[in-house]
């Protein structure tokens, strides 16, 4: 093949040298603007990861690329004057200069033709010039050629929030070094490593309000690195700040991130001699933020796919099309974590009010790849200083004497909230079961909730229950307007505290424009083919457009009708002796309607603004607060995002969230979607704790996350972090009742928190050895000790 790669970038180097090394007889020409061995910028990062790949794609680069290389285990976080650290993660700083001038070498060794001080401004004219049957657009996050061919690429170019600028220093650093600052503008921060023998990498950051106030748009270069100077003078010990961007001037050495998005990273070109396809790679495809270190990383294993789909297929069409698909996936992963990094550097306010050793906790999983487990294997000791920590805290917190042992996993740590103490932090999520009769739970209800109660959960959540017959979702849901149901629930109440020391709370709700619907495996959502009810809403609405019963509006008479209705269902909720009460203001069902301006389009004081459309719902809230016992906790479920454009965003949930705090809620149980079909939610593990995560650190409420929460390690991290104070499980707990306590068995904890049944303790022990036996023998096939196993695993 004839290849020309614009662009001599890590991307088009390392592309390159492995395509000549892969077959000697292309003829393969880089074309760089800069001169030879010329560059800009500082340090780059790899992990050992990384390296690996390189060793298995070319082993003499990354032999070279090892020797000039700083490495280090240990992050230090400086935050309030006090200096968290912790070990075992393996990465590798390298000059950038030095690293371009390694693969340049590399690629003269092996023929492959380098033409510098060459700006190219027609790919087609370069193309044609050297008879290219393939080109590769290798040229940078600004890459004229992904501009040129937009129509094809469709970028998606999202400028972020904060100003950094990318500054060194002489000062030797032996960890990675994150060190925050407060100024009275705001805050600062700066990521630092050091990359060769007596050079570091110093980039200080800040959100662009900040940057603004603090008056440096309005500053020299020089100026605005004196002023940075000062301000970290506590990690520079007297050493300068040195910029290589002397062609910058004034506030243009500070830049503004931009995450980049390709739908397609291929484009062809006919030309007289054929069709030409032209490659993204590297920045020009993609971009990661440089807080997880992924930029040079993601280039470098661009170039290994690429040539590897080169080698696997004849056809180059074949080969770009399985490039696309296996390199699109990967970079997601990346971009995914790096966008969740970036954000959390975005919003440093948001976790100030945390103590030191928190606040480095979730700075050093804000990207979510790397999980409480996977930091104990890293560090051990570090984990059990922070678990002793968040253990201590926690026991004062709840007004309990520790216990002799402090290696206490964070999820199993008590909670207290008014006058009730959760002896963990799992709460069984309130699930719809469709077995009322007539809205009085029976025998099912009892087995149901009575064997998560058994299963080690702290707190177990009742479904959704109706506070009138008209209320209801289905003619199955259980209800709390008769004197029956009372006396049914409170049989339920009593086997929960008389077997268990679990706590049972109640869910009131108000179903709206989604009642009168069948049982979900009937046809979810759909409505009765007779016996249906009236339905009403915040305004007239049809859930499923010509499908559903349209709803009509709430009048006032009908608003004190319900208000009432949920104030006699609490009394009885206090009756039947629950602990607690949550009020459903989620998923589209009534008060979700008043909520969100997708479903609520009245002209009355009950619409508009936000703060008009939660006025009914908050109405309900007090009404219930007045009447429910004040010792006893009330959470509130939301909506935080529609995930439709025009819907509730995260931005509003946390603004109801502040209204109802004041209004006395006690906790947010922070869910998402289902108020429009139109939705287009973005699922993953642990996918709504961002929003529980924004509401506890900005409307500073308690809050509960909820939505793919399925192993120990994802609530450990969870509590741990402070992005949350409990942790719901739903369908892990309908798969398992005892999920709780097998989760506790599979990682090994057996102390405070975990309350097995004494009926069930030979289970317990069966299970532990059984657990036990898989570990050896997984071991043993793989040739691995059990924490190697572990670590491996974990790593994939």
């Amino acid at each position: 093949m004839n290849i020309v790669c614009i662009g001599g970038g890590p991307a088009g180097l390392y592309f390159g040298l492995l395509m000549k090394k892969q077959d000697p007889a292309h003829v393969i020409t880089i074309i760089e603007r800069n001169r030879p061995y010329d560059t800009f910028g500082w340090g780059v990062v790899f992990s050992d990861q990384t390296l690996g790949n390189l060793a298995a794609a070319d082993e003499p680069t990354a032999r070279a690329i090892l020797q000039s290389f700083n490495h280090w285990d240990d992050i230090d976080i400086h935050f309030k004057g006090q200096k968290v650290s912790s070990g075992g993660h393996g990465f590798c700083g390298i000059g950038r200069k030095r690293l371009l001038n390694i693969l340049q070498q590399r690629c003269e060794e092996l023929g492959v033709r380098l033409v510098f001080e060459t700006e190219v401004t027609d790919d087609q004219e370069i193309a044609a010039r050297y008879g290219a049957d393939l080109v590769i657009a290798s040229d940078g996050l600004n890459s004229r050629i992904r501009s040129r061919y937009a129509a094809s690429y469709a970028p998606q170019i999202e400028t972020r929030q904060c100003r950094f600028v990318w500054l060194g220093t002489k000062k030797k650093f032996d960890a990675f070094t994150f060190a925050f600052k407060q100024t009275p503008y705001g805050w600062f921060q700066a990521h630092i490593y050091q990359y060769d023998g007596d050079t570091s990498t110093f980039i200080v950051e800040t959100p662009e309000t900040v940057w603004r106030a603090a008056g440096l748009e309005e500053m020299s270069q020089e100026q605005s690195i004196a002023w940075c100077e000062q301000l970290f003078a506590e990690q520079l010990d007297g050493h300068a700040l040195m910029s290589n961007a002397a062609h910058l001037r004034g506030s243009s050495v500070w830049i503004k991130f931009p995450r980049i998005v390709c739908a397609q990273w291929v484009h062809w070109n006919d030309t007289p001699a054929g069709r030409v396809p032209v490659v993204l790679m590297g920045d020009a495809a993609h971009s990661a933020h440089y807080s997880i270190g992924s930029g040079t990383k993601l280039a470098l294993e661009d170039a290994i796919e690429l040539a590897r789909c080169f080698g696997a297929h004849g056809d180059t069409a074949a080969a770009l099309a399985a490039y696309q698909q296996v390199r699109a996936v990967e970079v997601l992963k990346i971009q995914s974590a790096a966008r969740n990094s970036m954000e959390w550097f975005e919003n440093v306010e948001r976790y100030s009010a945390m103590e030191a050793q928190q606040f480095a906790y979730s700075m050093l999983t804000r990207s979510q790849r790397l999980s409480h487990e996977n930091l104990r294997l890293r560090d051990a000791a570090y984990v059990a200083r922070f678990e002793a920590w968040f253990a201590r805290r926690a026991f004062a917190q709840a007004e309990l004497p520790p216990p002799a042992s402090l290696a206490i996993p964070p999820m199993f740590t008590p909670f207290k909230v008014r006058g009730l103490t959760l002896r963990n932090r799992i709460v069984v999520s309130p699930m719809a079961q469709y077995s009322a009769v007539d809205g009085t739970v029976g025998d099912y209800h009892l087995a149901h909730l009575g064997a998560r109660a058994l299963g080690g959960a702290a707190l177990v959540c009742a479904e959704m229950t109706c506070v009138s017959a008209d209320a209801r979702i289905t003619p199955f849901c259980p209800g709390m307007y008769a004197p029956e149901h009372t006396a049914a629930w409170k049989r339920i109440v009593d086997f929960v505290h008389a077997n268990s020391d679990a706590r049972i709370a109640l869910q009131l709700g108000h179903a709206g424009a989604k009642g009168s619907t069948r049982a979900m495996w009937d046809g979810i959502d759909l409505p009765l083919e007779r016996d249906n009810w009236p339905l009403v809403s915040a305004s007239p609405q049809q859930y499923l457009a010509g499908v559903s019963q349209t709803a009509r509006a709430v009048t006032t008479a009908d608003m004190a009708r319900i208000e009432a209705d949920f104030v006699r269902a609490a009394l009885a909720a206090e009756e039947a002796g629950f602990d607690w009460l949550e009020l459903h203001c989620a998923h589209g069902y009534l008060l979700s309607s008043f909520i969100s301006p997708l479903t609520n389009e009245r002209g009355d004081e009950y619409g508009g603004s936000l703060e008009n459309r939660c006025r009914f719902p908050l109405r309900v809230f007090a009404a219930i607060r007045t009447v429910w016992p004040q010792h006893k906790p009330m959470s509130v479920r939301i909506s935080a995002h529609d995930w439709v454009e025009g819907g509730i965003t995260p931005d509003d949930a946390v603004r109801i969230a502040r209204l109802f705090k004041q209004a006395g809620a006690d906790l947010i149980d922070c869910s998402s979607g289902q108020v429009s079909k139109l939705e287009r939610p973005q699922y993953g593990r642990m996918y709504q704790t961002p929003f529980a995560d924004r509401v506890r650190n900005e409307a500073d409420i308690a809050t509960i996350a909820v939505g793919s929460i399925f192993e120990a390690d994802h609530a450990n991290g969870i509590i741990a972090a402070g992005r949350a104070d409990l942790c719901a499980v739903g369908r892990p707990h309908l798969a398992n009742p005892a999920w709780t306590l097998a989760e506790a068995a599979r990682i090994g904890y057996a102390g405070a928190g975990v309350a097995w049944p004494k009926q069930y303790l030979a289970g317990k022990q069966q299970l532990e050895r059984n657990l036990e036996r898989e570990r050896q023998l997984a071991a043993a096939s793989a040739g691995l000790t059990p924490q190697q196993l572990a670590a491996r695993l974990l790593e994939g």
